[in-house]
């Protein structure tokens, strides 16, 4: 969280005009399912996504990045994933983009995300997959001291999956994007309808069909 919280302005100004959050955000359009209403985005950070994406509530336990998205327009809570502060059954679609690899109980937070939402609700998960290039290239600058991802572990599609599973989420709808090489000069790049373990950035649209436990 610190890292987030003393340098969100500079964390939010690397969205401005950057070709990555263009392919990205693309890939989160992709979904021909429509995502139900009302829309929390847990790790909402400056709600570059909750904004245009039409999430309505966002929460991150940094104060810093609440304060911009609030400015987007996004209805802010301080908080945590493991401990939503939001009444059981009160959720169309809960959105954890970018935030899975930076949480040290990921399974707790699914657990939270199954409390808080509707039937028929939906979880839509992006992410960087270990197995990419651009997973790697991340990885290895957390381990060399980066202050945004020295803490991050990132996870492959199949053990995102799997943890889905064990909350008894059935991925519906899968987009892959940003098959280019980290470190070059970014195209514009549609994406392509399934998950992919090689592309950079992965959409997971899931839906409850019963708990494993």
């Amino acid at each position: 969280m610190q890292p987030f919280n003393e340098r969100a302005a500079e964390y939010d100004g690397w969205f401005a005009d950057n070709p990555v959050f263009t392919i990205e955000l693309a890939a989160l359009l992709a979904l021909t399912i429509m995502p139900p209403r009302p829309r929390l985005e847990i790790g909402v950070g400056p709600g570059r996504f909750a904004q245009a994406l039409g999430i309505d509530y966002g929460i991150d336990p940094a104060i810093s990045p609440l304060q911009l998205s609030s400015r987007r327009g996004i209805l802010v809570i301080r908080g945590t994933g493991e401990h939503l502060p939001v009444r059981q059954a009160t959720i169309g679609t809960v959105y954890l983009l970018f935030t899975l690899c930076f949480l040290t109980d990921p399974l707790a937070v699914l657990g939270e995300c199954t409390r808080v939402l509707r039937p028929g609700g939906r979880v839509i998960i992006g992410l960087i997959p270990s197995g990419s290039a651009w997973g790697k290239r991340l990885s290895d600058r957390g381990k060399s001291g980066d202050p945004f991802y020295r803490h991050a572990r990132f996870r492959s599609i199949a053990e995102t999956m799997q943890m889905l599973a064990i909350h008894g989420y059935q991925v519906e709808e899968a987009w892959s994007t940003l098959r280019q090489q980290p470190g070059r000069q970014l195209q514009f790049e549609p994406p392509k309808a399934g998950a992919e373990e090689n592309a950079g950035f992965c959409v997971l649209m899931a839906g409850q069909q019963g708990a494993l436990y």
